[in-house]
């Protein structure tokens, strides 16, 4: 059995508002459920993947500085 993980997360949300997607993703967060984490990549894959040089500069900026304060 063959499952893209990517597919199936997009589906899953295509048609969700805004505060079901933020539900997800805080529930998600507050939980510290792994399961989880795959749906919450490909949340930031379609993020990355969509955003100018830039926008991603600024992510990674704020990565860094977020994984030196852990």
């Amino acid at each position: 059995m063959n499952i893209d993980i990517r597919k199936s997360i997009v589906a899953n949300f295509q048609d969700a508002d805004s505060e079901e997607i933020k539900d997800a993703i805080v529930s998600s967060i507050h939980d510290k459920d792994e399961v989880t984490l795959p749906g919450l990549g490909v949340f930031f894959e379609l993020i990355w993947q969509n955003s100018t040089n830039d926008e991603q500069e600024k992510m990674i900026e704020k990565l860094k500085q977020n994984l030196n304060q852990s």
